[in-house]
Formats: structure tokens, sequence, C-alpha cells
């Protein structure tokens, strides 16, 4: 069987074309730039607030879900489709799972069901996962196209939850479960009340990922494989490296690291992983890239789209325990609009609208983006309407830089 190829081109020595290597990475780069300028912007017109501990506390756990999910719409979109009912997903999931946490009673019986959080945890996974299946399955094997699919699946699960709910809030939850949106890892030495456990463990991040980093840096250029120019590799490390730590540090020194924080981390490196060095990562972006020659090349391209939206559900539903987690309660608006700023969070990443390209980091970033643009505008008291606007114009600029490109 042939393994299809998503590379640009064929691998260039070191030396060569350092023109176009500095072009490409620049771009590849500018959209952290751009929110290390936003953020500057933010920081300076709301007077220092912006960066402050506990803001910067609320900024992470207010846009985890966001990041969560955006990590499942990435393999989406790359593999050329789109989800619309991960909004609606989050607030059925929660409302399920805050039913069976909370305590009900059998309708026509005297039987009445209460269930411990950490199992309820694992049936909402495979809850959201059983629904990302039959979208999918509609999708890759009905030949649906997925727009339609989730489209119906959104008005489905909204409509699923508002008669659970009965229009009304379900909650409170155990403390241990609001920990996974709310709780901080614990200090193992309590000196004073600086953090140092939470101190300690962004500073080796930062350390660890700059010197794996490195290590492939350097291993390409031993190959010969293109890789970007020294000044750049360094001066991107140490900007990324400086904004860990000093998060780090700003976190330390109000309640330490978020528990979300932790569990979003390890799905970013998870991911990363996914689509770097495995195999199913590579045809998953073939796939985006040209379906038919996917297809030709021994590819399974029915089962990777079913595969994308399980990904997706069970993503969805994790996000949805999160928000449920953070509210104390399960709301019947919860979830409104998420896939909104999911997918502008993809787009504004760089994923394009195409299919077939798409980072891990990239996406992060944009998800982030999003939060410090709706995060600023909320402190400088611009109104709910006036930020849609804003986030309609970024989101058709960042589309538009993407055909943009595709069209040179």
């Amino acid at each position: 069987m042939t393994e299809v190829s998503t590379a640009k081109g064929p691998a260039s020595p070191a030396g060569a074309g350092t023109g176009t290597s500095w072009k490409s990475h620049v771009r590849e780069y500018g959209l952290l730039a751009s929110l290390l300028v936003i953020m500057v912007f933010f920081q300076i017109t709301t007077n220092g607030v912006l960066l402050q501990p506990v803001n910067i506390t609320n900024l992470i756990q207010q846009n985890s879900y966001i990041v969560i999910m955006a990590l499942g719409m990435l393999f989406v979109i790359v593999g050329g489709n789109i989800d619309l009912s991960v909004g609606s997903i989050v607030g059925f999931v929660g409302a399920v799972a805050a039913m069976l946490m909370v305590g009900f009673t059998v309708p026509g019986t005297e039987v009445f069901i209460k269930i411990h959080w950490f199992p309820v945890m694992l049936l909402s996974l495979a809850l959201g996962a059983a629904i990302g299946a039959a979208q999918g399955w509609f999708v890759a094997y009905a030949a649906i196209p997925s727009f339609i699919v989730t489209l119906g699946g959104m008005l489905v699960f909204r409509g699923l939850t508002g008669n659970m709910l009965a229009g009304q809030f379900v909650g409170p939850f155990a403390d241990s479960f609001q920990n996974i949106s709310k709780g901080f890892i614990p200090e193992l030495v309590d000196v004073g009340r600086f953090h140092w456990t939470s101190m300690a463990l962004g500073s080796a991040i930062a350390l660890a990922l700059f010197w794996f980093d490195y290590r492939k840096w350097s291993h390409a250029g031993a190959r010969e494989i293109e890789r970007e120019p020294a000044a750049l590799f360094f001066g991107k490390n140490v900007v990324f490296a400086g904004l860990i730590i000093g998060v780090s540090y700003l976190l330390a020194s109000y309640k330490g690291l978020p528990v979300v924080l932790v569990i979003m981390g390890a799905l970013i490196l998870f991911y990363n992983f996914v689509t770097t060095r495995t195999v199913v990562g590579r045809r998953i972006y073939a796939l985006g890239g040209n379906a038919q020659a996917a297809r030709l090349s021994g590819i399974r391209t029915q089962r990777l789209s079913f595969l994308t939206f399980v990904n997706m559900g069970a993503l969805a539903a994790l996000a949805g325990l999160i928000v449920a987690a953070r509210l104390n309660s399960a709301t019947p608006s919860a979830g409104n609009a998420f896939e909104l700023d999911v997918i502008a969070a993809c787009f504004i990443g760089g994923v394009s609208a195409s299919g077939g390209a798409g980072r891990v980091m990239g996406v992060v970033i944009g998800a982030f983006f999003m939060g410090v643009m709706n995060n600023g505008m909320s402190i400088l008291g611009i109104g709910i309407f006036w930020q849609q606007v804003v986030k309609g114009l970024v989101l058709l600029a960042a589309v538009y830089l993407d055909v943009c490109n595709k069209s040179k």
C-alpha cells in the first residue's frame, strides 16, 4: 500500500533557500506575534487588569473548553468536514451528567438513581463518543454533507437539553467534581503564599519544550533537512519559554496552576504528537488535501472521517463536563454558540477552510486570541453585540488570508 505524502515539496539542504525559509517560518509564527500584540494592547488599555493573576486564571478557566473542542475540530476540518453540533453536545452531555450525579426518580416508579461523579464522567465521555459516531456514520457512510448532519444534530441535542432540564438549573455538584474546572494543583511544600510547586512545574515544562524542540532542530540540520534559521529558532523559543515562565509566575503568585490547565496541556501534547508523529495523523491531512488520491492510495477514508467525528464527540463531552463543573450546575443555555468560537479559533489559528492544513499550536493560539479579545473587550465595557462584530471581522480576515495564500 502506498502512503500519501503531505509534504509541500522535497526536502532542501539546511543551508539552501534561506530567504524562502525565513518567509515561510515568519508567516508561520505571525499568529503568535499577533497574540502578543493584542495582549500588550489590552494590558495598556485596561490599565494592567488583563495580566493580573486572578484575570489570567479566569482567562484560562473560561477558555479551556474552547481549546479542548478546538483540538477535535482541527481533525474534523483538516479532514474536509465541519461540526456545528459541538455546542449543543456540551449542553446535552452536561445535562445528562447533572441528572445522574444529582439524582432522579425513574418515571412510573419510586426508584431513585444517583451515581458517583467519576463513573458519570466515564459514561459522559462514552455518550459523547456515541453521538459523534452516529453523526460520523451519516457523514462518512451515508455520504450526507457534514454541514447538514451536524446542523440537524445541533437542533436535536439543543431541544433534548431543553426538554430534559425543563428550563431549570440542575445542581449543585460535589466539590471533587467541581475541581476539574475550578481546582488547583496541590502545593508540595507550604512556604508562604507563593506556590513554588506551580512555579517549578511551569519552568520545567518550558525547559523541556525548549530541549525537545532544540533536539528536533539540531537533528534536522544533521540530516540536511530544511529547518528554521538559527536566529528565528532561538528567538521564538526564548519568547515562548518566557511566556510560559511568566504566566507560571503570575499563576503561582495567586492560587497556582489550575487543574484544567494540566488537563488541557496533556491533551495539547497528545494531539500534537498524533498530528506530527503518527500514521493516522498523516492520513487525516492526506484525506483533507485530496480525498480521491488518499482513497486510491489505499487509505480507508470513510473510517477515517468517521473516527474524526467520534473524537470530536468525546472532546465535546469532556468540555460539557468542564462547563458544568465551572457553573456548578447544568443549564438549558450551556454551550450556546460555542461552535462559533471553536470554529473561529481553528480558522484564526491557520486551519485551511478547504481542509488538509492546520497545526495544533496554531489552533491553541487562535483559541487564546479569541479569549483575550473577549476578555479585554469585556473589561473595557464593550457591549456583547459589538464584540460579535469584532469577532466576525477577525474571522473573515483570517479566512481571507488563507484564500490569498492558497491562490499564490
